[in-house]
């Protein structure tokens, strides 16, 4: 590499130039605080600056360690801002026994529960964070189903900031809600379901008592970015064919679906993998529109299922997550607790891999869509399983076999082992 390129290489590292635009009309937002378009009320998106980037190659980042700020100048914060607690560069495992049982080959799981807090959340809140302290920021909050509280939780702690989060009372599974309080975060249990605390939550940052950090901000998707350019760094940028992702509140496929337009922008890769979002059965407004070959969603009430994480009836990202979806020819689909359940044990007692129900929801819809003959078995699939096991141990307690009374005697354990 020759000196000018060596310079432009450092200055893309601390590059944060970028524009806040809204999704639907375009127009450029200056306000800070802003998550919707003042015009039109539509989503906000961040238009990077990537031309220090052009002319250079994927292994003019690694001499960073892997994780988010290694790719940093995809990303909308100065790095000397960062607020970090080592983020990303998680594994991704091959998984060959897990392949040979579904019928697919070449099977990836890239296993985002060993994030700090657990979950693929730490992606967005660093970045989300860092840009609070950039601006000034002093309280920061969100709604959540639990990951993303505990994720902001720990990342307000880090910064120094006061920190709110806003649960649906009642449905926090009890590995989320402990973290959030553990960090110190002030946690308000809302009667009502995830979209009557995001409602409260949002009236608090319009008064600009809170700075709201849900994916409505569009500086967390930004952050989640770096799981695609991390699965792709693993693979050497070869291509997988697919790329399956759970959704919730539908901001992750739209993350890697952003990824994935600024590497094409680059030219680091000259193709696209098709981008397949799986749903619950009992919270599935995109799988459903996907289904009518619909541009929008219909917002469901009072949406209900095991993966709590996931349930969501009226995700905020619905729309982008069907523009990623079609543009990539991708696809989508629901699956029942049931099979959620199944593929959660399976990944684990085929591969030793932990993850929550909302997880497993990738690998269930990765069966689901081989029986269909809609995966060919020859495909290269990237399962993202979005979070750890320990998330939520009451469903795994519940759901497996409990453990066996026995007699503190030799005999009577070799009997029951059969040994």
């Amino acid at each position: 590499m020759d000196n000018s390129m060596g310079k432009r290489m450092q200055e893309g590292l601390n590059m944060a130039a970028h524009k806040i635009l809204c999704w639907d009309c375009g127009r450029e937002i200056t306000d800070m605080y802003a998550y919707t378009c003042p015009d039109c009320g539509g989503l906000l998106t961040i238009k990077m600056d990537l031309e220090p980037l052009k002319g250079m190659s994927p292994e003019d980042l690694r001499s960073e360690p892997i994780g988010v700020w290694r790719y940093a100048p995809f990303m909308p914060v100065d790095k000397k801002n960062a607020v970090t607690i080592k983020e990303g560069g998680t594994p991704l495992y091959k998984t060959s026994a897990l392949g040979k049982e579904i019928g697919i080959k070449d099977l990836y799981v890239k296993y985002e529960g060993a994030n700090p807090t657990g979950s693929f959340k730490d992606r967005g809140m660093t970045i989300g964070v860092s840009h609070a302290v950039e601006i000034g920021a002093k309280i920061v909050g969100c709604a959540s189903t639990g990951n993303t509280s505990a994720s902001l939780a720990a990342y307000a702690a880090k910064a120094g900031l006061k920190c709110a989060v806003f649960l649906p009372s009642g449905k926090v599974a009890a590995g989320k809600l402990a973290q959030a309080m553990f960090f110190g975060a002030k946690v308000l249990s809302i009667d009502g379901n995830f979209d009557d605390a995001l409602d409260l939550a949002r009236k608090m940052s319009e008064m600009r008592a809170i700075y709201l950090l849900n994916s409505i901000n569009p500086y967390r998707p930004e952050g989640q970015k770096s799981v695609l350019f991390e699965i792709m760094d693993q693979l050497n940028y070869d291509v997988p064919d697919r790329i399956i992702l759970p959704v919730g509140n539908a901001a992750n496929i739209w993350a890697v679906y952003k990824a994935l337009t600024e590497l094409m922008e680059i030219g680091w890769i000259d193709r696209m993998p098709m981008l397949t979002g799986i749903q619950a059965v009992g919270s599935m407004p995109v799988a459903k529109a996907f289904s009518e070959g619909a541009e929008d969603f219909v917002p469901e009430q009072n949406p209900e299922t095991v993966a709590t994480a996931i349930r969501i009836g009226n995700p905020i990202s619905g729309r982008k997550a069907l523009r990623a979806i079609y543009d990539t020819n991708g696809y989508s689909v629901s699956v029942t607790d049931e099979e959620i359940i199944a593929a959660q044990k399976l990944l684990g007692r085929k591969e030793g891999i932990g993850v929550e129900p909302a997880s497993a929801a990738s690998v269930a819809g990765a069966r689901k869509l081989r029986e269909m003959g809609i995966i060919d078995p020859s495909e290269r699939v990237v399962c993202i399983c979005t979070g750890n096991a320990l998330k939520d141990p009451d469903t795994i307690i519940s759901n497996c076999e409990k453990p066996i009374s026995c007699a503190n005697d030799l005999e009577a354990v070799r009997k029951v082992l059969g040994a």
